[in-house]
Parts: structure tokens; C-alpha cells; sequence
């Protein structure tokens, strides 16, 4: 399993440990007014920004690239120790008013980065009572690591007093008492070896903002249309991974996110190529598990289960796209189900808390898949010891509140956070109709 930083229990601890014990709270399901996810994607979304030597490239999937560069920096990585000058250009978004103030933001993003280029994804935020956040780096992303590239990496240590950025979440200090993010703006620089003419293109770039209540434990939700639906999505295990590649968090134990995100890459269709593959052992079984992990690998929070970088990843692929985002329950799952789009979840429990799961975990990641005929959960658990064992069934009411709620009680009895209901979406380019629309229905366009 991902340690998932204990979904954010460093930076929330505190406010944890201040938080009431348990309780049924009857507030509404995570979602509809909570959660505002919103992207830029098309060329008219483009041109709403500010550009600073970057330009919109048409077509069939419009995006933002470099023009000319507006100038020069030299970035060391803290990861090689290396200074390299890199060319620049900017691409700065339009003010973004978030439908109900937030307590958390995530970026995340859809790009090609080749070789020889990067990007860096920042936000800044305004409070409800005025004041302004520094100018936050969300992520600082390239698809590879070549000799010479940049390591992939979130940055620690960013905060003003008042928010502070966890991996790859933004979080108000003090959710209880303090201001919240009321509207934000993503700036998005593209680099490039100097004088090289390539470029990142960028096909989509959002945020997901959200105000989830503190809750131990969520209201059930009533089997729907997803009731006898089931996906056939490829079944990986990460444990028969253990041990392999341990420089990408220790090796397949931990690897549940690009594990997970492989499955659906591949319901898709998408595959890597033989040359994505060729540094893989040819004794490994799934080689292309141990490449979504190298691919998603964060050097800063040194683990595989950055939430963006997955969703980067997976968007990588042709004509991918990728969100992060929350859904309110598993009547959203159930419309993505039946509209053929598996759903990735991340949730934290005890043994005690999922019946047949047969672990505990701070954080995992697994891939939702369809419903049984009287409304539990099928789900492709990358936690197996083999392919074979990756479906499994988990009990609907158990699932859905280990996966919505924000709260929670670790082994030794003390609050923790929980995921509040994160997901990750993987979808083409050219949705279909009913896609489309279930899409659109919980907050995705």
C-alpha cells in the first residue's frame, strides 16, 4: 500500500487532533456544492488567459505551447544537484470564483512533455476576507526522466500563516475558525532546453476545489442504476511486484496508485510501447507496472502516489485526458459505471473497517469497477498477491465510508484524516454520448 503521507495527516494533524470525536453526521454526501472542479481545455479557454510567450495550437485537441520564450533561468535540482539553464514562457489563467469557498484545492493537469522539456504548475489564491496566497507550486512535471531532464517533484514547505501546500494539496491551516479560498488563478510555465525548439504542450490544465465537513462517518447511499454492471478492466497486483525497482518507493508494495491507474490505462487500451518497456527486467511479470511507477514517481515525497502525477500520466497516452477530482457518493460512481468509465478511489481503514479486505492501510488506492446485483462494490484491489485475486467484492455501506469520510481513527485510536471522497477519472478525448454526460453530472466537462 501507498503511505499517501497519511492522506495529508502531516499538514492536518493538528486540526485533527482539535476535532470532536465520532459522530453520524447528517450534512449531505461529498459533492454538489462542496466541489467545484473546473478546467481549461478548449482553444477559447485558452485564449482567455495571459500569455507570455506562449501561443494556442489548434485542433482536435487544442493546447497552449511555446512561442517565443519570454526569458532564461537557471534551475538546480534538488534531486541531481545539477544547475541547467532552461528557456521559459508562461501561460496565467483567468480569475476562477469557486461556487462555495474552499478548504482545499488540487491542481492537476493533461500535457506531453518530451524530452528536453518540463513544466511547472502553480496557483494562487484569494481568502474570503481579501487577503492573497504566495504564488504556490503545485507540481513541477515531465513525463521521463532522461540524463539531463529534471526529477518529477512536488516542493515542500510552502505555506504563509494561513495555508500551506501538502505534496500536491492545498489546505487551509485552520478549516475550523480561518478563511477559506474563495477564487484562485493556475499559472503554467513551459521550459525548454535553450535554443531547441521543442515544447510541452498543454491540453488541459484544472483545479478541484472543495469544502468537505468534518465527518467520521457519511450517509448511506441507496443502490442504483449501477446495480449488475460490471466492467472488464485488466487486473494487476502490485504485491507480486515487492522487491522490484525499490529506487520507486521501496518497489511494488507501495505502488497501488500507478498500479491502479495502469488498469484503467488499459481498459482504454492503452498500452506502452515496447520501447517504454525495454528497461524493465524481461523475469518481471507486468513490466508495465513497474513503468507507470517509475513514470509517476514524486523524488520530493519519494513515493508513486502523488494524485496529479498519476492523472498526468495517464494523459501521456493518446488522446487520454485525466482529472482529480470528488464525487458525493456511489450514485456518481454507479453513473460512471454505467456509462463505461471505471473509477479509481483513494480511502484509509482498519482491517476491521472492510471486510474481506484483509489489511489496513493510511492510504490506498484501488479501481472500482462495477455493482453487484444488490448494490456492493466490485473492485479490481491492486492489495492482492496475485493477478488472479485482484476482483473483489466489498460491502457497499463499508466502502463508501471509508472512501467519503474525512475523519477517522488509526490502530492506536488517535484522529486521522480521510480522503473525503478523491477520485481519479480517466476518459478520451471523444467521450461518447451517455459518457459525455454522466461526465458532466458529477461536475466534469
Amino acid at each position: 500500500m501507498s503511505s499517501r503521507r497519511t492522506v495529508l495527516a502531516a499538514a492536518l494533524a493538528a486540526a485533527a487532533t482539535a476535532a470532536v470525536g465520532p459522530r453520524a453526521d447528517a450534512a449531505a454526501p461529498s459533492g454538489g456544492g462542496m466541489v467545484d472542479y473546473h478546467a481549461w481545455t478548449t482553444e477559447a479557454d485558452w485564449h482567455l488567459g495571459t500569455p507570455r510567450g506562449t501561443r494556442v495550437r489548434a485542433g482536435h485537441r487544442p493546447g497552449i505551447v511555446v512561442d517565443r520564450p519570454a526569458g532564461t533561468l537557471d534551475y538546480r535540482d534538488p534531486h541531481t544537484g545539477a544547475t541547467s539553464t532552461w528557456e521559459y514562457a508562461t501561460w496565467t489563467g483567468p480569475v476562477h470564483r469557486l461556487r462555495r469557498p474552499a478548504s482545499e484545492v488540487v491542481a492537476s493537469w493533461n500535457a506531453h512533455a518530451p524530452a528536453g522539456t518540463w513544466l511547472q504548475v502553480e496557483l494562487h489564491g484569494t481568502y474570503t476576507d481579501g487577503g492573497e496566497t504566495p504564488w504556490y507550486v503545485m507540481g513541477r512535471w515531465t513525463a521521463g526522466d532522461a540524463a539531463g531532464d529534471i526529477r518529477r517533484t512536488s516542493v515542500d514547505g510552502q505555506k504563509d500563516g494561513r495555508s500551506s501546500v501538502s505534496t500536491d494539496t492545498l489546505a487551509v491551516d485552520d478549516p475550523a475558525s480561518g478563511p477559506r479560498i474563495a477564487s484562485y488563478r493556475l499559472r503554467v510555465t513551459l521550459h525548454r532546453r535553450p535554443g531547441s525548439g521543442l515544447t510541452p504542450t498543454v491540453w488541459r490544465l484544472g483545479a478541484m476545489g472543495s469544502d468537505i465537513p468534518d465527518r467520521f462517518t457519511v450517509p448511506a447511499s441507496v443502490p442504483g442504476e449501477g446495480k449488475g454492471h460490471e466492467l472488464i478492466v485488466p487486473r494487476y497486483s502490485q504485491e507480486i511486484h515487492k522487491g522490484q525497482y525499490p529506487q520507486y518507493n521501496g518497489g511494488g508494495e507501495a505502488w497501488c496508485s500507478p498500479t491502479s491507474s495502469q488498469m484503467v490505462l488499459e481498459y482504454w487500451g492503452r498500452v506502452p510501447s515496447r520501447a517504454d518497456l525495454a528497461w524493465v527486467d524481461p523475469a518481471y511479470a507486468d513490466p508495465q507496472v513497474c513503468h507507470a511507477a517509475r513514470s509517476t514517481y514524486d523524488y520530493q515525497y519519494q513515493g508513486c502516489g502523488n494524485w496529479p502525477f498519476n492523472a498526468a500520466y495517464a494523459a501521456t497516452y493518446r488522446d487520454m485526458q485525466a482529472v482529480i477530482t470528488r464525487l458525493r457518493s456511489l450514485g456518481d460512481v454507479e453513473k460512471l459505471i454505467r456509462a463505461r468509465i471505471p473509477v479509481i478511489t483513494s480511502q484509509s481503514f482498519l482491517a476491521s473497517e472492510l471486510d474481506g479486505a484483509g489489511y489496513g492501510t493510511a492510504g490506498h488506492l484501488m479501481c472500482v469497477v462495477g455493482f453487484t446485483a444488490a448494490g456492493d462494490v466490485v473492485a479490481n484491489d491492486p492489495a492482492s498477491p496475485s493477478d488472479a485475486a485482484v476482483r473483489r467484492v466489498y460491502k457497499r455501506r463499508q466502502f463508501e465510508n471509508i472512501w467519503l469520510r474525512t475523519k477517522r481513527h488509526n490502530a492506536q485510536g488517535q484522529v486521522r484524516s480521510g480522503s473525503g471522497g478523491v477520485c481519479y477519472l480517466y476518459f478520451p478525448v471523444g467521450p461518447t454520448e451517455a459518457q459525455r454526460h454522466a461526465l458532466s453530472a458529477v461536475g466534469v466537462r
